[in-house]
């Protein structure tokens, strides 16, 4: 087999092709064996009728199809291998020249991952001036009272609400969504709702009803409400007084193994260091990784843009199911925007997303950083523990952002793969494989930072 490779703009490239008559030849007996395993001939079990019979059967044209289709899938697999060459989604194939006892020639055009071109990533990563960071005594005092008021006590309260009081109310509008009527519950006073109703409900008593119109403001979000007189109707259903534990030794010995008030401050304390800590870590990153974008060069193929907005698609539709029982296309409906408008809108980002991949893939490559299989077995192990199946985990994992990770999936799909990723466990292999990857390549970049 004889192969010219020509390099093509954005990404491509042109692999020309030519099977000796002699080499084209053996894939015959192949060809033939395969096609005979799919037809029925009178007098022969399936399979098993002799070649010459199984060709006329067939006719030569449609053995000659199925001999070039074997012998391109084959060359071309052979020839990705032996060059190298990091190819990306599958090949657009031309057979030029095709005749039995000939030689076969044809050229297959194919994106493939690009050269990138990086600055000086570890003198980038010198220059990072990591933060001090201080855990101020507010701040504990801060957690402090969400922790008292999470455990607060709701003692029901016969008398009229007041601001701080805990209410359930029933409401309906004749004007709002057919006047169905809907529940809700919250502290008085918070703000909850347009100006002026929760203001309308003072003096309210359990069991007591309320009319009253309040105009939505003009900059309402819901056009069809914005600056118009509304009218409601209210039923107050119950109010609770909200009693807040006392903040002493014995509230904290009741929240868990602590000895004593300032136990559980020091315990809080390091708990928002560690939080701290992380988005300092991941600030520096994402200042390093910005640093290395702005002056590195690469050209994205379109192919991995265009697969990346994909999956933005899928993660949306994925949001919108989780999150809010949403179908995508009512979704879309809602406002009034095409799956294409939506796809385009996620250029940016997929570009952003598809970049990070690239150059983070380039320094794992030129620092020889890899992952090894029982470290991504270990992972997979782990995440498997919280779901009852693969597919489970799969779904939790798509509702996250791993594009960065997950790219990979195409970058090593070839001609023979019939989908992007394969089954839901090597899906889960190659995001892994990728949060590994790129965990690595931020520690290694981070072992530049000079505290």
């Amino acid at each position: 087999m004889k192969t010219t490779i020509q390099k093509l703009p954005k990404s491509q490239i042109e692999i020309f092709f030519e099977i000796p008559a002699e080499e084209f030849k053996d894939y015959f007996e192949e060809a033939i064996l395969n096609l005979g395993r799919e037809i029925e001939i009178e007098g022969f079990r399936k399979g098993k009728a002799p070649k010459k019979i199984i060709e006329e059967k067939i006719g030569p044209g449609k053995v000659l199809e199925e001999v070039a289709s074997l012998a391109v899938k084959k060359s071309y697999i052979r020839a990705i291998l032996e060059n190298k060459i990091e190819a990306i989604g599958r090949p657009e194939i031309q057979i030029t020249k095709i005749a039995k006892e000939n030689p076969l020639e044809f050229k297959a055009k194919v994106f493939i991952l690009p050269e990138v071109n990086l600055p000086d990533y570890k003198k980038i990563a010198l220059k990072i001036k990591p933060k001090e960071i201080p855990v101020e005594e507010k701040e504990v005092d801060e957690a402090i009272s969400l922790l008292q008021k999470s455990r607060a006590k709701l003692l029901a309260k016969d008398g009229a609400c007041e601001i701080g009081d805990f209410v359930e109310i029933s409401f309906q509008s004749q004007q709002i969504e057919g006047g169905e009527e809907k529940k809700d519950s919250f502290i008085l006073g918070q703000g909850r709702f347009i100006p002026g109703f929760e203001e309308e409900l003072f003096g309210m008593k359990p069991g007591s009803e309320k009319e009253f119109s309040l105009n939505f403001p003009k900059n309402y979000f819901n056009k069809n409400l914005a600056g118009k007189p509304i009218d409601f109707q209210v039923k107050m259903i119950s109010i609770s007084k909200i009693e807040l534990p006392e903040i002493n030794d014995d509230w904290a010995k009741s929240l868990g193994n602590f000895e004593n008030l300032e136990s559980l401050k020091k315990n809080i304390q390091e708990g928002i260091k560690m939080e701290k800590t992380e988005e300092e870590k991941q600030r520096n990153r994402g200042e390093i990784l910005e640093k290395i974008k702005e002056n590195a060069s690469l050209e994205i193929p379109e192919i991995l843009i265009d697969y990346e907005k994909g999956r933005m698609i899928e993660e949306l539709k994925t949001n919108l199911q989780n999150q809010f029982q949403m179908n995508f296309n009512d979704y879309l409906s809602r406002i009034k925007k095409t799956e294409k408008e939506i796809s385009d809108s996620f250029l940016p980002e997929s570009e952003k997303r598809v970049k990070n991949f690239l150059i983070l893939r380039e320094i794992a490559k030129r620092e020889e950083i890899s992952v090894s299989d029982e470290e991504i077995k270990e992972k997979i192990s782990e995440t498997l523990k919280s779901y009852p199946n693969v597919e489970k985990a799969e779904k939790e994992l798509a509702r996250q952002n791993f594009a960065e990770q997950n790219l990979g999936g195409l970058a090593r799909q070839n001609f023979a793969e019939q989908n992007l990723g394969g089954l839901a466990l090597e899906k889960l292999k190659e995001y892994y494989e990728g949060v590994i990857r790129n965990e690595k390549v931020f520690q290694f970049l981070e072992s530049f930072i000079k505290p």
